[in-house]
Protein backbone atom coordinates (compact mmCIF):
# COMPACT_ATOMS: atom_id res chain seq x y z
CA UNK A 1 0.00 0.00 0.00
CA UNK A 2 1.00 3.62 -0.46
CA UNK A 3 -0.65 6.64 1.13
CA UNK A 4 -0.66 9.45 -1.41
CA UNK A 5 -1.36 13.17 -1.10
CA UNK A 6 -1.50 16.03 -3.57
CA UNK A 7 -3.89 14.60 -6.19
CA UNK A 8 -7.19 16.38 -5.47
CA UNK A 9 -8.74 15.36 -8.81
CA UNK A 10 -8.01 11.63 -8.54
CA UNK A 11 -11.05 9.37 -8.83
CA UNK A 12 -11.93 6.12 -7.15
CA UNK A 13 -10.32 3.09 -8.89
CA UNK A 14 -8.26 5.41 -11.12
CA UNK A 15 -4.92 4.05 -12.28
CA UNK A 16 -1.98 6.02 -10.85
CA UNK A 17 1.54 5.89 -12.29
CA UNK A 18 4.74 6.43 -10.30
CA UNK A 19 7.58 8.26 -12.04
CA UNK A 20 9.75 5.17 -11.51
CA UNK A 21 7.37 3.11 -13.65
CA UNK A 22 5.25 1.29 -11.06
CA UNK A 23 1.45 1.45 -11.10
CA UNK A 24 -1.31 1.41 -8.50
CA UNK A 25 -4.99 2.27 -8.29
CA UNK A 26 -6.94 4.46 -5.89
CA UNK A 27 -8.77 2.19 -3.47
CA UNK A 28 -9.91 4.82 -0.96
CA UNK A 29 -10.37 8.58 -1.14
CA UNK A 30 -10.05 10.57 2.09
CA UNK A 31 -10.02 14.30 2.54
CA UNK A 32 -6.23 14.63 2.36
CA UNK A 33 -4.97 11.14 1.52
CA UNK A 34 -5.51 8.49 -1.16
CA UNK A 35 -5.10 4.82 -0.33
CA UNK A 36 -3.23 3.48 -3.37
CA UNK A 37 -3.07 -0.27 -3.93
CA UNK A 38 0.19 -1.15 -5.69
CA UNK A 39 0.06 -3.35 -8.79
CA UNK A 40 3.84 -3.81 -8.96
CA UNK A 41 6.61 -4.56 -6.51
CA UNK A 42 7.07 -1.96 -3.77
CA UNK A 43 10.85 -2.43 -3.70
CA UNK A 44 11.50 0.56 -5.96
CA UNK A 45 9.04 2.90 -4.24
CA UNK A 46 10.17 5.24 -1.48
CA UNK A 47 8.62 7.99 0.60
CA UNK A 48 8.55 11.22 -1.34
CA UNK A 49 8.25 9.62 -4.78
CA UNK A 50 6.08 11.41 -7.32
CA UNK A 51 3.10 9.82 -9.03
CA UNK A 52 0.57 11.13 -11.49
CA UNK A 53 -3.01 10.60 -12.57
CA UNK A 54 -3.65 8.65 -15.76
CA UNK A 55 -7.43 9.22 -16.19
CA UNK A 56 -7.63 5.46 -16.77
CA UNK A 57 -8.93 2.51 -14.77
CA UNK A 58 -7.40 -0.94 -14.40
CA UNK A 59 -7.95 -2.89 -17.61
CA UNK A 60 -7.20 -6.49 -18.52
CA UNK A 61 -6.90 -8.22 -21.90
CA UNK A 62 -9.91 -10.16 -23.12
CA UNK A 63 -10.84 -12.32 -26.06
CA UNK A 64 -9.88 -15.61 -27.75
CA UNK A 65 -6.09 -15.09 -27.36
CA UNK A 66 -6.50 -15.83 -23.64
CA UNK A 67 -8.04 -19.27 -24.21
CA UNK A 68 -5.77 -22.11 -23.17
CA UNK A 69 -3.51 -19.80 -21.17
CA UNK A 70 -2.50 -19.49 -17.52
CA UNK A 71 -2.27 -15.82 -16.60
CA UNK A 72 -2.17 -13.48 -13.61
CA UNK A 73 -5.02 -11.03 -12.88
CA UNK A 74 -3.43 -8.37 -15.11
CA UNK A 75 -3.31 -10.74 -18.08
CA UNK A 76 0.43 -11.40 -17.88
CA UNK A 77 1.31 -14.99 -18.90
CA UNK A 78 2.41 -17.47 -16.24
CA UNK A 79 2.94 -20.36 -18.66
CA UNK A 80 5.69 -20.89 -21.24
CA UNK A 81 3.57 -20.07 -24.31
CA UNK A 82 4.86 -16.58 -24.94
CA UNK A 83 3.20 -13.20 -24.73
CA UNK A 84 -0.53 -12.74 -25.23
CA UNK A 85 -1.18 -10.77 -28.42
CA UNK A 86 -4.43 -8.85 -28.16
CA UNK A 87 -5.46 -5.26 -28.67
CA UNK A 88 -8.74 -5.52 -26.74
CA UNK A 89 -8.74 -4.47 -23.06
CA UNK A 90 -11.76 -4.08 -20.79
CA UNK A 91 -12.16 -2.50 -17.37
CA UNK A 92 -12.17 -4.87 -14.39
CA UNK A 93 -15.07 -2.90 -12.90
CA UNK A 94 -18.09 -3.29 -15.16
CA UNK A 95 -21.72 -2.64 -14.16
CA UNK A 96 -23.98 -5.64 -13.79
CA UNK A 97 -26.68 -6.09 -16.45
CA UNK A 98 -29.90 -4.25 -15.68
CA UNK A 99 -32.85 -6.37 -14.59
CA UNK A 100 -34.71 -5.54 -17.80
CA UNK A 101 -31.85 -7.13 -19.77
CA UNK A 102 -32.12 -10.47 -17.94
CA UNK A 103 -33.88 -13.55 -19.24
CA UNK A 104 -35.24 -16.63 -17.50
CA UNK A 105 -32.71 -19.20 -16.31
CA UNK A 106 -34.06 -22.37 -17.91
CA UNK A 107 -31.18 -23.91 -19.89
CA UNK A 108 -29.09 -26.45 -17.93
CA UNK A 109 -25.38 -26.52 -17.21
CA UNK A 110 -24.63 -30.24 -17.12
CA UNK A 111 -22.11 -30.89 -14.34
CA UNK A 112 -22.16 -34.64 -15.16
CA UNK A 113 -22.24 -35.20 -11.39
CA UNK A 114 -25.31 -37.31 -10.68
CA UNK A 115 -25.88 -35.91 -7.18
CA UNK A 116 -26.02 -32.33 -8.50
CA UNK A 117 -27.76 -32.81 -11.86
CA UNK A 118 -30.58 -34.82 -10.27
CA UNK A 119 -31.02 -33.00 -6.95
CA UNK A 120 -29.72 -29.43 -7.37
CA UNK A 121 -29.69 -28.64 -11.06
CA UNK A 122 -27.48 -25.78 -12.22
CA UNK A 123 -28.76 -23.36 -14.88
CA UNK A 124 -27.04 -21.06 -17.36
CA UNK A 125 -26.89 -17.64 -15.73
CA UNK A 126 -27.22 -18.97 -12.19
CA UNK A 127 -24.97 -18.17 -9.22
CA UNK A 128 -24.52 -21.31 -7.10
CA UNK A 129 -22.29 -21.17 -4.03
CA UNK A 130 -20.12 -24.17 -3.13
CA UNK A 131 -19.32 -24.14 0.58
CA UNK A 132 -17.50 -26.49 2.94
CA UNK A 133 -14.56 -26.85 5.29
CA UNK A 134 -10.99 -26.92 4.11
CA UNK A 135 -9.81 -29.82 1.90
CA UNK A 136 -13.15 -31.65 1.75
CA UNK A 137 -13.93 -31.49 -1.95
CA UNK A 138 -15.38 -28.12 -2.98
CA UNK A 139 -12.69 -27.49 -5.61
CA UNK A 140 -13.15 -31.00 -6.99
CA UNK A 141 -16.86 -30.33 -7.60
CA UNK A 142 -16.02 -27.10 -9.43
CA UNK A 143 -13.28 -28.70 -11.54
CA UNK A 144 -15.56 -31.63 -12.43
CA UNK A 145 -18.08 -29.07 -13.68
CA UNK A 146 -15.39 -27.52 -15.90
CA UNK A 147 -14.40 -30.97 -17.18
CA UNK A 148 -18.06 -31.66 -18.01
CA UNK A 149 -18.05 -28.73 -20.46
CA UNK A 150 -15.53 -30.54 -22.68
CA UNK A 151 -18.24 -31.28 -25.24
CA UNK A 152 -20.52 -28.29 -24.57
CA UNK A 153 -20.52 -24.75 -25.96
CA UNK A 154 -19.55 -23.15 -22.62
CA UNK A 155 -16.24 -21.32 -22.14
CA UNK A 156 -14.69 -21.74 -18.69
CA UNK A 157 -12.70 -19.36 -16.48
CA UNK A 158 -11.05 -20.65 -13.30
CA UNK A 159 -9.83 -18.03 -10.82
CA UNK A 160 -7.50 -19.10 -7.98
CA UNK A 161 -7.41 -16.61 -5.10
CA UNK A 162 -4.90 -17.20 -2.32
CA UNK A 163 -4.52 -20.92 -3.05
CA UNK A 164 -1.36 -22.92 -2.39
CA UNK A 165 0.92 -23.45 -5.35
CA UNK A 166 0.57 -27.24 -5.11
CA UNK A 167 -3.24 -27.01 -5.18
CA UNK A 168 -3.17 -24.67 -8.17
CA UNK A 169 -0.76 -26.98 -9.98
CA UNK A 170 -3.10 -29.96 -9.51
CA UNK A 171 -6.04 -27.93 -10.78
CA UNK A 172 -4.15 -26.75 -13.86
CA UNK A 173 -3.05 -30.33 -14.61
CA UNK A 174 -6.66 -31.57 -14.34
CA UNK A 175 -7.91 -28.85 -16.70
CA UNK A 176 -5.09 -29.44 -19.18
CA UNK A 177 -5.50 -33.22 -19.30
CA UNK A 178 -9.22 -33.86 -18.72
CA UNK A 179 -11.09 -30.73 -19.83
CA UNK A 180 -10.93 -28.76 -23.08
CA UNK A 181 -8.00 -26.41 -22.31
CA UNK A 182 -8.41 -24.62 -25.63
CA UNK A 183 -11.70 -23.24 -24.24
CA UNK A 184 -10.53 -22.46 -20.71
CA UNK A 185 -8.77 -19.50 -19.09
CA UNK A 186 -6.92 -19.96 -15.80
CA UNK A 187 -6.33 -16.86 -13.70
CA UNK A 188 -3.89 -17.45 -10.86
CA UNK A 189 -3.21 -15.24 -7.86
CA UNK A 190 -1.75 -17.65 -5.34
CA UNK A 191 -0.98 -17.30 -1.67
CA UNK A 192 2.44 -15.86 -2.50
CA UNK A 193 0.99 -13.19 -4.79
CA UNK A 194 0.67 -9.58 -3.55
CA UNK A 195 -2.66 -8.86 -1.81
CA UNK A 196 -3.60 -6.35 -4.50
CA UNK A 197 -3.50 -9.04 -7.20
CA UNK A 198 -5.51 -11.39 -4.99
CA UNK A 199 -8.13 -8.68 -4.55
CA UNK A 200 -8.20 -7.94 -8.28
CA UNK A 201 -8.36 -11.58 -9.47
CA UNK A 202 -12.16 -12.21 -9.25
CA UNK A 203 -12.97 -8.92 -10.98
CA UNK A 204 -10.46 -9.65 -13.75
CA UNK A 205 -11.87 -13.16 -14.20
CA UNK A 206 -15.41 -11.84 -14.53
CA UNK A 207 -14.32 -9.31 -17.13
CA UNK A 208 -12.68 -12.05 -19.20
CA UNK A 209 -15.80 -14.25 -18.93
CA UNK A 210 -18.15 -11.38 -19.78
CA UNK A 211 -16.44 -10.99 -23.15
CA UNK A 212 -18.07 -14.25 -24.27
CA UNK A 213 -21.43 -13.55 -22.61
CA UNK A 214 -21.79 -10.17 -24.29
CA UNK A 215 -21.27 -11.81 -27.69
CA UNK A 216 -24.18 -14.19 -27.34
CA UNK A 217 -22.01 -17.08 -26.12
CA UNK A 218 -21.99 -18.92 -22.81
CA UNK A 219 -19.38 -18.87 -20.05
CA UNK A 220 -18.79 -20.46 -16.65
CA UNK A 221 -16.59 -18.88 -13.97
CA UNK A 222 -15.26 -20.58 -10.83
CA UNK A 223 -13.82 -18.38 -8.06
CA UNK A 224 -11.72 -20.36 -5.61
CA UNK A 225 -12.33 -18.87 -3.12
CA UNK A 226 -14.17 -15.76 -1.94
CA UNK A 227 -13.39 -16.34 1.73
CA UNK A 228 -9.72 -15.64 1.04
CA UNK A 229 -10.75 -12.71 -1.15
CA UNK A 230 -12.71 -11.27 1.79
CA UNK A 231 -9.66 -11.68 4.03
CA UNK A 232 -7.56 -9.80 1.48
CA UNK A 233 -10.19 -7.06 1.28
CA UNK A 234 -10.08 -6.78 5.08
CA UNK A 235 -6.29 -6.52 5.01
CA UNK A 236 -6.35 -3.72 2.44
CA UNK A 237 -9.16 -1.92 4.30
CA UNK A 238 -7.25 -1.94 7.57
CA UNK A 239 -4.09 -0.69 5.87
CA UNK A 240 -6.03 2.16 4.30
CA UNK A 241 -7.50 3.05 7.71
CA UNK A 242 -11.11 2.16 6.95
CA UNK A 243 -13.32 1.66 9.97
CA UNK A 244 -13.69 -2.04 10.86
CA UNK A 245 -17.04 -3.53 11.80
CA UNK A 246 -17.96 -7.18 12.41
CA UNK A 247 -14.94 -9.53 12.55
CA UNK A 248 -12.77 -6.51 11.60
CA UNK A 249 -14.18 -6.58 8.05
CA UNK A 250 -14.99 -3.19 6.53
CA UNK A 251 -18.62 -2.25 6.09
CA UNK A 252 -18.52 -2.63 2.29
CA UNK A 253 -17.44 -6.29 2.12
CA UNK A 254 -21.02 -7.32 1.33
CA UNK A 255 -21.23 -4.73 -1.43
CA UNK A 256 -17.92 -5.89 -2.95
CA UNK A 257 -19.15 -9.46 -3.39
CA UNK A 258 -22.66 -8.39 -4.41
CA UNK A 259 -21.49 -6.15 -7.23
CA UNK A 260 -19.14 -8.93 -8.35
CA UNK A 261 -21.65 -11.81 -8.43
CA UNK A 262 -24.47 -9.69 -9.89
CA UNK A 263 -22.47 -9.66 -13.11
CA UNK A 264 -23.45 -13.30 -13.66
CA UNK A 265 -26.72 -13.45 -15.58
CA UNK A 266 -28.63 -14.88 -18.53
CA UNK A 267 -29.15 -12.05 -21.02
CA UNK A 268 -32.30 -11.55 -23.05
CA UNK A 269 -32.49 -12.21 -26.78
CA UNK A 270 -32.27 -8.46 -27.44
CA UNK A 271 -28.88 -8.46 -25.70
CA UNK A 272 -27.65 -11.50 -27.61
CA UNK A 273 -28.92 -14.30 -25.37
CA UNK A 274 -25.53 -15.04 -23.82
CA UNK A 275 -25.07 -16.27 -20.27
CA UNK A 276 -22.48 -16.17 -17.50
CA UNK A 277 -22.79 -18.81 -14.78
CA UNK A 278 -20.89 -18.31 -11.51
CA UNK A 279 -19.67 -20.98 -9.11
CA UNK A 280 -18.14 -19.05 -6.19
CA UNK A 281 -16.52 -21.10 -3.46
CA UNK A 282 -16.49 -20.27 0.25
CA UNK A 283 -14.67 -21.98 3.08
CA UNK A 284 -16.29 -22.54 6.46
CA UNK A 285 -14.77 -23.24 9.86
CA UNK A 286 -16.03 -26.53 11.33
CA UNK A 287 -19.09 -26.38 9.10
CA UNK A 288 -20.29 -23.04 10.47
CA UNK A 289 -22.62 -21.79 7.74
CA UNK A 290 -23.71 -18.87 9.93
CA UNK A 291 -20.27 -17.23 9.80
CA UNK A 292 -20.10 -13.69 8.44
CA UNK A 293 -18.77 -14.29 4.91
CA UNK A 294 -20.68 -17.54 4.13
CA UNK A 295 -23.91 -15.91 5.33
CA UNK A 296 -23.35 -12.91 3.06
CA UNK A 297 -22.59 -15.10 0.05
CA UNK A 298 -25.62 -17.35 0.64
CA UNK A 299 -27.86 -14.28 0.63
CA UNK A 300 -26.36 -13.08 -2.68
CA UNK A 301 -26.38 -16.34 -4.65
CA UNK A 302 -29.23 -18.42 -6.09
CA UNK A 303 -28.54 -21.43 -3.92
CA UNK A 304 -25.72 -23.36 -2.32
CA UNK A 305 -24.11 -26.78 -2.56
CA UNK A 306 -22.99 -27.73 0.95
CA UNK A 307 -20.20 -30.28 1.24
CA UNK A 308 -20.41 -32.36 4.43
CA UNK A 309 -17.21 -33.35 6.26
CA UNK A 310 -18.97 -36.29 7.95
CA UNK A 311 -20.02 -37.77 4.61
CA UNK A 312 -16.46 -37.26 3.35
CA UNK A 313 -15.11 -39.33 6.24
CA UNK A 314 -17.65 -42.05 5.42
CA UNK A 315 -16.35 -42.23 1.84
CA UNK A 316 -19.37 -40.62 0.12
CA UNK A 317 -17.98 -38.60 -2.80
CA UNK A 318 -19.03 -36.07 -3.94
CA UNK A 319 -20.11 -35.30 -0.39
CA UNK A 320 -23.22 -33.19 -1.04
CA UNK A 321 -25.40 -32.56 2.01
CA UNK A 322 -28.95 -33.14 0.76
CA UNK A 323 -30.62 -31.41 3.72
CA UNK A 324 -28.65 -28.13 3.55
CA UNK A 325 -28.04 -27.80 -0.19
CA UNK A 326 -30.59 -26.01 -2.34
CA UNK A 327 -31.04 -24.54 -5.81
CA UNK A 328 -33.46 -21.61 -5.82
CA UNK A 329 -33.93 -21.95 -9.57
CA UNK A 330 -35.34 -25.43 -9.05
CA UNK A 331 -35.98 -28.17 -11.58
CA UNK A 332 -36.73 -25.69 -14.37
CA UNK A 333 -33.11 -26.00 -15.50
CA UNK A 334 -32.98 -29.79 -15.53
CA UNK A 335 -32.90 -31.75 -18.74
CA UNK A 336 -36.48 -32.93 -19.43
CA UNK A 337 -35.59 -36.63 -19.35
CA UNK A 338 -33.74 -36.32 -16.04
CA UNK A 339 -36.44 -34.13 -14.50
CA UNK A 340 -39.15 -36.64 -15.34
CA UNK A 341 -37.29 -39.65 -13.96
CA UNK A 342 -35.80 -38.01 -10.84
CA UNK A 343 -38.83 -35.99 -9.67
CA UNK A 344 -39.21 -38.00 -6.42
CA UNK A 345 -35.58 -39.00 -5.93
CA UNK A 346 -34.60 -36.26 -3.46
CA UNK A 347 -37.62 -36.86 -1.22
CA UNK A 348 -37.07 -40.62 -1.27
CA UNK A 349 -33.41 -40.20 -0.38
CA UNK A 350 -34.15 -37.76 2.45
CA UNK A 351 -36.74 -40.17 3.90
CA UNK A 352 -34.21 -43.01 3.69
CA UNK A 353 -31.58 -41.03 5.60
CA UNK A 354 -34.06 -40.26 8.38
CA UNK A 355 -35.34 -43.84 8.50
CA UNK A 356 -31.79 -45.21 8.57
CA UNK A 357 -30.97 -43.06 11.57
CA UNK A 358 -33.93 -44.40 13.55
CA UNK A 359 -33.27 -48.05 12.69
CA UNK A 360 -29.84 -47.75 14.30
CA UNK A 361 -31.52 -47.77 17.70
CA UNK A 362 -32.42 -51.42 17.23
CA UNK A 363 -35.52 -53.42 16.42
CA UNK A 364 -36.46 -55.41 13.34
CA UNK A 365 -38.17 -53.25 10.71
CA UNK A 366 -41.16 -54.61 8.82
CA UNK A 367 -41.09 -55.67 5.18
CA UNK A 368 -42.10 -52.24 3.83
CA UNK A 369 -39.38 -50.45 5.80
CA UNK A 370 -36.78 -53.02 4.73
CA UNK A 371 -37.72 -52.41 1.09
CA UNK A 372 -37.31 -48.66 1.58
CA UNK A 373 -33.92 -49.17 3.22
CA UNK A 374 -32.81 -51.41 0.37
CA UNK A 375 -33.84 -48.82 -2.20
CA UNK A 376 -32.25 -45.99 -0.20
CA UNK A 377 -28.94 -47.81 -0.06
CA UNK A 378 -29.02 -48.13 -3.86
CA UNK A 379 -29.77 -44.42 -4.23
CA UNK A 380 -26.83 -43.53 -2.01
CA UNK A 381 -24.55 -45.87 -3.92
CA UNK A 382 -25.40 -44.51 -7.37
CA UNK A 383 -24.82 -40.97 -6.08
CA UNK A 384 -21.24 -41.91 -5.24
CA UNK A 385 -18.96 -40.79 -8.04
CA UNK A 386 -15.15 -40.82 -8.21
CA UNK A 387 -13.41 -37.48 -8.87
CA UNK A 388 -12.96 -36.51 -12.53
CA UNK A 389 -15.24 -39.32 -13.74
CA UNK A 390 -18.12 -37.53 -15.53
CA UNK A 391 -21.33 -39.25 -16.58
CA UNK A 392 -23.18 -38.61 -19.82
CA UNK A 393 -26.79 -37.48 -19.59
CA UNK A 394 -27.86 -40.90 -20.90
CA UNK A 395 -25.87 -42.64 -18.16
CA UNK A 396 -27.38 -40.39 -15.48
CA UNK A 397 -30.92 -41.03 -16.70
CA UNK A 398 -30.27 -44.78 -16.91
CA UNK A 399 -28.99 -44.93 -13.32
CA UNK A 400 -32.01 -43.03 -12.06
CA UNK A 401 -34.40 -45.25 -14.04
CA UNK A 402 -32.66 -48.36 -12.69
CA UNK A 403 -33.11 -47.31 -9.08
CA UNK A 404 -36.63 -45.90 -9.54
CA UNK A 405 -37.83 -49.10 -11.23
CA UNK A 406 -36.15 -51.13 -8.45
CA UNK A 407 -33.97 -52.97 -10.96
CA UNK A 408 -30.98 -52.52 -8.67
CA UNK A 409 -32.70 -54.08 -5.65
CA UNK A 410 -31.39 -57.49 -6.71
CA UNK A 411 -27.84 -56.25 -7.28
CA UNK A 412 -25.54 -56.35 -4.22
CA UNK A 413 -24.38 -52.91 -3.11
CA UNK A 414 -20.71 -53.82 -3.51
CA UNK A 415 -21.32 -54.71 -7.19
CA UNK A 416 -23.07 -51.47 -8.16
CA UNK A 417 -19.77 -49.64 -8.94
CA UNK A 418 -18.98 -52.38 -11.46
CA UNK A 419 -22.53 -52.01 -12.82
CA UNK A 420 -21.89 -48.29 -13.29
CA UNK A 421 -18.64 -48.94 -15.19
CA UNK A 422 -20.34 -51.39 -17.54
CA UNK A 423 -23.35 -49.13 -18.12
CA UNK A 424 -22.06 -46.83 -20.94
CA UNK A 425 -21.03 -49.67 -23.24
CA UNK A 426 -24.24 -51.59 -22.49
CA UNK A 427 -26.36 -48.58 -23.46
CA UNK A 428 -24.35 -47.97 -26.63
CA UNK A 429 -24.81 -51.62 -27.66
CA UNK A 430 -28.40 -52.34 -26.61
CA UNK A 431 -30.14 -48.93 -26.48
CA UNK A 432 -28.38 -46.70 -29.01
CA UNK A 433 -31.67 -45.01 -29.98
CA UNK A 434 -32.24 -43.86 -26.38
CA UNK A 435 -28.68 -42.54 -26.11
CA UNK A 436 -28.99 -40.66 -29.40
CA UNK A 437 -32.35 -39.13 -28.47
CA UNK A 438 -31.09 -37.87 -25.09
CA UNK A 439 -27.93 -36.43 -26.64
CA UNK A 440 -29.96 -34.65 -29.32
CA UNK A 441 -33.14 -33.54 -27.53
CA UNK A 442 -32.54 -34.33 -23.80
CA UNK A 443 -35.91 -36.11 -23.82
CA UNK A 444 -37.07 -39.70 -23.57
CA UNK A 445 -40.32 -40.95 -25.15
CA UNK A 446 -42.16 -44.16 -24.22
CA UNK A 447 -40.64 -46.26 -26.99
CA UNK A 448 -37.02 -45.34 -26.27
CA UNK A 449 -37.65 -45.66 -22.53
CA UNK A 450 -38.82 -49.23 -23.13
CA UNK A 451 -35.61 -50.03 -25.00
CA UNK A 452 -33.64 -48.41 -22.16
CA UNK A 453 -35.41 -50.61 -19.61
CA UNK A 454 -34.67 -53.71 -21.70
CA UNK A 455 -30.97 -52.86 -21.79
CA UNK A 456 -30.94 -52.20 -18.03
CA UNK A 457 -32.65 -55.52 -17.26
CA UNK A 458 -30.05 -57.40 -19.31
CA UNK A 459 -27.27 -55.60 -17.47
CA UNK A 460 -28.69 -56.20 -13.99
CA UNK A 461 -28.97 -59.91 -14.75
CA UNK A 462 -25.19 -60.00 -15.19
CA UNK A 463 -24.58 -58.55 -11.74
CA UNK A 464 -27.40 -60.20 -9.77
CA UNK A 465 -26.29 -63.06 -7.48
Amino acid sequence: MALVSGLPNARLDELLRFDKGAFGFAQTLDKNLIGCVLLDSADTIEAGDILRETSEVVRVPVGPPLLGRVIDPLGRPLDDKGEIETDEFHSVECPAPAIIDWDLVIAPVQTELLSIDTLFALGRGQRELIVDDRAIGKTTVAIDTIIAQKTSDIFCVYVAVGQKTSSVRRTIDAIQTLAAPERCITVVSGSASPPDLQWLAPFAGFTMAEYFRDRGQHALIVIDDLTKHAATHREIALLTRQSPVRKAYPGDVFHVHARLLERAAKLSAERGGGSLTALPIAETDVGNLSAYIPTNLISITDGQIVIDAKLFQEGQKPVVDVSLSVSRVGGKTQSPALREEAKSLRLDYAQFLEMEMFTRFGGVPDKRVRAQLTRGERIRTILKQPPHAPLRLADEVALVVAVQERLLDTVPVDRIPAFREALPSALDNHAPDAVAMMEKTSTLDDETRASLLTALRKLTERFAP
